[in-house]
Formats: C-alpha cells, sequence, structure tokens
C-alpha cells in the first residue's frame, strides 16, 4: 500500500509543520529552525530555505498563493509566494498558535493556540474581524467541515467544540476523550468526524448530530495528525509512538504500519505531521527526528 521511497535529511531541528502549494511538486516545511523550507516533490530534493522565521513554527497552512506560518511567539507570517516576501506579520496571540485555517466561503482565516482563542480574520487585509474565547487552555487543532457550515476544534481539556460557522456560536461540546484532543479530520464527504488524542485513540462522530459511533485504540501514544487520501477511501493517522498507520475509511480496519520496526525503515523519533500529495500517489511524514519521509502507494 505505501513504501519508504526517499528520506529528506536537512533540517537541524525538530519539525513540526508541513503544507504543499497548488504546484504539486512543491511543498513547503518548519519547526525549530530559523527558517521554512521549500522542497520539490518531483525531484525529491532540497530547494531552498523560503523565508526566515523569528521564533520556532507550530503550523503552515497554504491557500492561494499565500503561505501561512504560525509560530511559537503568538504571531502569523502571511508569504506571497508569487511576489516572494512576507506581505504581512501580526501579532496575533500572546501565547503560541498550534492551527491555522482559511473559510472560503466566508473569505476568512482562522488562528488559535495555547491561548485558548480564536481570531478571525479578513483575507483581504489581514484584520481582526472576531475573536471568541473557546476554551481556557490551548486549543490545539481545527477542522472545517466539507460544506463549511461547522467548524471543529480540539481542546486540552479534552473536548471537542463544534461551532456553526455562519456566527461562531458554540453547537455543542463532545465528550469522550480522556486526554487533551491533538487532532482532528471531517471525512471527505462530512459522513463522519474522526479525532485523535493523547490517549491514543481515535473516535469516530457521525454527522449531523456527532453521536460516537465506534473507539479504535489506535496508536501506543499521542496521535499528533490525521490525514485523508485525496481520492481514495484511507486515511493516515502518524504518532507519538514513531508510526504511521493506515487506515480503512468505511469501516476503520488497519491496513498498514509504517515504522522502524515493522518495516525496517521509518522515524525514530515522534511524527508529528503528515500531508498526501494532491495526486495522492505520495505521503509526506515529519517529525522530531528532523527527517521528511516520502513514501508512495504502491
Amino acid at each position: 500500500m505505501l513504501k519508504h521511497i526517499k528520506t529528506l535529511p536537512g533540517h537541524q531541528n525538530p519539525v513540526y509543520a508541513l503544507a504543499h502549494s497548488d504546484q504539486d511538486e512543491l511543498f513547503f516545511s518548519a519547526g525549530n529552525d530559523k527558517g521554512i523550507v521549500e522542497w520539490s516533490l518531483a525531484e525529491m530534493a532540497f530547494v531552498k530555505v523560503k523565508m526566515p522565521v523569528q521564533s520556532s513554527v507550530y503550523c503552515l497552512h497554504y491557500h492561494k498563493d499565500q503561505l501561512f506560518v504560525g509560530e511559537r511567539s503568538g504571531a502569523f507570517s502571511v508569504y506571497d509566494l508569487k511576489e516572494q516576501k512576507v506581505i504581512v506579520r501580526v501579532n496575533a496571540h500572546i501565547k503560541p498558535i498550534f492551527d491555522i485555517q482559511t473559510v472560503k466561503s466566508k473569505n476568512e482565516l482562522l488562528t488559535t493556540g495555547e491561548d485558548g482563542t480564536v481570531a478571525v480574520w479578513s483575507l483581504n487585509d489581514f484584520k481582526e474581524i472576531y475573536r471568541f474565547q473557546t476554551a481556557y487552555d490551548t486549543v490545539r487543532t481545527i477542522a472545517l467541515s466539507p460544506d463549511e457550515t461547522e467548524i471543529a476544534f480540539g481542546c486540552k481539556d479534552q473536548l471537542i467544540k463544534i461551532y456553526n460557522l455562519q456566527d461562531y456560536s458554540l453547537k455543542q461540546n463532545l465528550e469522550g476523550h480522556k486526554l487533551p484532543v491533538t487532532s482532528l479530520a471531517y471525512h471527505p464527504t462530512g459522513k463522519y468526524l474522526i479525532s485523535g488524542s493523547r490517549d491514543a485513540q481515535l473516535k469516530i462522530w457521525d454527522i449531523p448530530n456527532y453521536e460516537l459511533r465506534e473507539t479504535v485504540p489506535a496508536h501506543m501514544f499521542t496521535i499528533y495528525d490525521i490525514a485523508f487520501h485525496p481520492s481514495l477511501p484511507y486515511f493516515a493517522t502518524c504518532s507519538q509512538d514513531k508510526s504511521i498507520k493506515l487506515w480503512d475509511a468505511e469501516n476503520f480496519k488497519l491496513y498498514k504500519i509504517l515504522s522502524l520496526e515493522k518495516a525496517g525503515i521509518g522515524h525514530t523519533h515522534s511524527i508529528n505531521k503528515i500531508i498526501w500529495s494532491h495526486d495522492g500517489k505520495h505521503l509526506i511524514s515529519t517529525g522530531d527526528d528532523r527527517q521528511i519521509m516520502v513514501w508512495e502507494m504502491e
């Protein structure tokens, strides 16, 4: 199903963030280093350091030729890929930013992180539109429903909070995880929401009522990311336990474990982020071992 084809070295410190551009061969990585790195998937090679950063980067998000960079300082930067420069840097939060998402239908940008607030920004001028307190501690992750009517926030207080996207009103709290929620993803057709946690479990919440359908003991330690394949009925998870797992998106059967222990090649430390290439041919992973690994769908 998935096989390792390339390891890309170069980072000197743990890597926390990945994003790809509309040009499928280009993707970006960042973490505790001093800059954002651009890579070519076509060449399987380093391209260049794209921009310097003032503090560690915990998230990257791409939207319409712009790369959004969320920093430990609480600031976010916007790098314009056409102009090849940073066009704005905003001191958005008083604590680190852990996730950034765009709401295309509203032309809005959302930032959240360790201060528990969610800030809503205009994508036209990056001015703040609205801000609300989602939790009294860290909000780790954001997921938008495919139809952009609802948004889910994964919180350190073990709750998943569902909001209406139209007016950012709280719809409901989902209780189930026993430790902080660290990853969220909606099924591409909006059938369910899947959550991962420091409790190492995946939980499947049926939509529209968010009833708990299933609990899967997925990993040994924290699940840091969940990524659905762009066209096939699979999703991948990655964990602090140094493994990537490939699952059936219909019945949640485990298909493949990618790890040093199982496959003879893999990450040696926590895996913090995974993304699929747009065409679905490759999965890219990175983590605390400073390596970026490329896996190919067979």
